[in-house]
């Protein structure tokens, strides 16, 4: 098998030559690429404009999300406001709410830990419901 260039070879004690790049013009003073392509440029700048496209993709998709729970949050504050008309407690309806979110077995949990607080603090107030 022939020998390339600039490959080791740990048989033979001649130095190993090392593999010269392409020519490449470039400013003497600054030593900056002048003509800027390389041969893994074209490769490079195609996965970073797939990586550009995708990530403004995400950005407006979350926008768009951002959007739709801005509409839902104001639907949700019209609806409180609404309730507060009818003469019902806002803070309580929150409340009412969070609870309904658990399960039974952690709701009783909270409300057990509430007890034992207030109990402590010689807060009793009778049940917490």
């Amino acid at each position: 098998m022939p020998k390339k260039k600039g490959e080791y070879d740990p048989w033979n004690a001649d130095p190993v030559t090392s593999v010269e790049e392409p020519e490449v013009d470039h400013d003497a003073e600054t030593g900056e690429i002048l003509d800027g392509t390389r041969a893994g440029d074209d490769i490079t700048s195609s996965a970073n404009t797939i990586a550009v496209a995708q990530l403004r993709a995400f950005i407006e998709r979350i926008e768009h999300e951002e959007e739709e729970k801005e509409t839902i949050c104001d639907g949700i504050k019209e609806i409180y406001a609404e309730a507060k008309g009818s003469g019902f407690d806002p803070k309580t309806l929150r409340r009412i709410i969070k609870l309904r979110k658990m399960d039974d077995t952690t709701r009783h949990e909270a409300e057990t830990m509430l007890q034992l607080y207030m109990d402590a603090l010689g807060m009793d107030g009778g049940t917490i419901v």
